[in-house]
């Protein structure tokens, strides 16, 4: 019984990320997603393509940008502040297996990123980290751990290689289409 429930689940999410990615329109995709329950915040722009899991943990703050082809875990909670920019093919994870136990189980932890926080291309962030208002991730960089505000990271772990300006005046809202 447990399977077919899980495959179900499978199949809802499959076909709302189907539906999600037809919508040609930012604001179809904001209105669909808060349908599925998502607090979604106002101009935030979420490009086709993204995949989302478990959307119900998942909140989305204001002129926020996801990018194309970014897969969004929020089995454990998910919260993205305003004005973060994360950029395409980004894959964030809430949920993982504990290796060490016997039955494999899964275990959540709540992934934070704060405002005004910028994730380039192909990064990866891990269960548990929150990153910092301001800080910014390189491309391809691997998030394990908590990451300090308005600190640049990047490598594999990310590791801080510099310091950013605080003073942000710029607006995280792209709503630019892609893939049309």
């Amino acid at each position: 019984m447990k399977i077919i429930k899980l495959n179900i689940q499978k199949i809802i999410v499959s076909f709302f990320n189907t539906i999600l990615s037809l919508s040609l329109f930012f604001c179809v995709r904001r209105f669909l997603l808060r349908c599925f329950g998502i607090s979604v915040g106002e101009k935030a722009t979420i490009h086709r393509g993204v995949k989302l899991f478990c959307p119900g943990n998942l909140t989305i703050g204001n002129r926020t940008t996801v990018n194309y082809q970014c897969f969004l875990d929020a089995r454990g909670k998910l919260v993205i502040g305003n004005n973060v920019n994360i950029s395409h093919c980004v894959k964030i994870y809430t949920m993982g297996h504990d290796i060490n136990d016997p039955f494999s189980k899964t275990v959540s932890k709540t992934v934070v990123i704060k405002d005004n926080a910028w994730i380039f291309p192909n990064a990866l962030v891990m269960p548990g980290v929150i990153i910092g208002e301001g800080a910014v991730v390189y491309p391809g960089s691997v998030v394990t751990k908590s990451l300090d505000a308005y600190t640049i990271y990047a490598g594999n772990p990310a590791r801080p290689v510099g310091k950013r300006n605080s003073n942000i005046a710029y607006s995280s809202e792209f709503p630019i289409w892609y893939g049309i």
